[in-house]
């Protein structure tokens, strides 16, 4: 199964795919034509690229998490990316996000803790993603890190720079977001579709439907049966797919479905409440998600088709003999 991944940066659909060309360079300049027939060049930085911001956001909200009184976890590494002087709305956004943040740590660690042998993560992030170095993973462990590739250098020299190490006898590999073939890169770094695996998606920056269930195309067609994929969706999603006909958790159990998964919206108050924490109403429009994996993988697929096929030609080996 092959499949090319489309992304961009952008907390509702954007209104002009020109910005698409910009967001996938990995140069600081970029030329750009216009509707008119001009050009002109666009130098990215820092202050100006949007996935490197977004993703400067949500360090700023785990880094303020880490310093509460009680905190829901301890992102010691977040302040590396943040400015003194980010100021984010910690009442609405900032609680829900670092919820969804605990949930999925929790989940991550529950659900490898009960592999046996070689334990496959696939983090789907922002390039910001502090999991591989902050959570106590078990040995035996390879996380594949899929982000924007400009946002992920700046972040590993960050971490460089505070002396951030995975934990031993584990494996951190980072897949550029930009890749033409996600799937093969994944493959050629070491991913085994026979192998149990577990995937998270949070801050990983969405364009379009089209490019979210190519995400789906790609986990259900490298996930075992059985494994799990979790984390976080911009709730835009659904409303480009549902318009008035169907209701969000509708339209979410269809789309997941339609590539084999069983999937379960999460409550964030539900979650908030068994942390012992409440969640006042506020615009973070997310969606909490846990699916499972109902097919076979790819590679499942492949040796299951191998073997069936030696089957065939030792029976007709013997029957040959018999002759």
């Amino acid at each position: 199964m092959q499949c090319a991944l489309k992304f961009a940066c952008s907390a509702a659909p954007p209104s002009s795919a020109s910005i698409a060309p910009l967001l996938f360079s990995n140069t600081h300049n970029k030329k750009m034509k216009l509707r008119n027939g001009c050009s002109i060049r666009v130098e990215l930085s820092d202050d100006n690229d949007p996935l490197l911001q977004a993703a400067i956001n949500s360090a700023s909200l785990r880094f303020h998490e880490t310093h509460r009184q009680d905190p829901l976890f301890i992102d010691p590494y977040a302040g590396c990316f943040v400015s003194t002087h980010t100021q984010m709305d910690m009442e609405t956004k900032a609680k829900q996000y670092c919820i969804a943040t605990k949930f999925i740590d929790d989940k991550l660690l529950s659900t490898v803790n009960h592999m046996d042998g070689l334990k496959q993560v696939v983090l789907l992030s922002d390039g910001m993603d502090t999991r591989p170095y902050r959570l106590n993973w078990p040995s035996s462990t390879i996380m594949f890190d899929i982000s924007p590739l400009r946002v992920f250098q700046k972040a590993a020299e960050k971490l460089d720079g505070v002396g951030a190490k995975i934990p031993q006898r584990c494996l951190f590999l980072h897949v550029p977001l930009e890749t033409p073939n996600i799937q093969e890169t994944l493959v050629t770094k070491g991913f085994n579709g026979t192998r149990p695996s577990v995937w998270a998606i949070q801050g990983l920056p969405l364009m379009t439907l089209v490019s979210f269930e190519e995400i789906l195309l790609t986990v259900s067609g490298m996930a075992m049966k059985g494994c799990l994929f979790f984390g976080e969706l911009p709730a835009w999603l659904a409303e480009t797919g549902i318009g008035n006909k169907f209701s969000m958790k509708k339209w979410i159990n269809n789309i997941f479905m339609s590539y084999g998964f069983k999937v379960d919206m999460i409550s964030y108050n539900e979650v908030a409440k068994r942390l012992g924490k409440v969640v006042k109403p506020g615009d973070y429009e997310k969606i909490l998600f846990v699916a499972e994996q109902l097919r076979c993988s790819d590679d499942q697929m492949e040796t299951w088709r191998k073997e069936l096929q030696r089957v065939d030609e030792d029976g007709d080996e013997e029957g040959f003999e018999d002759l």
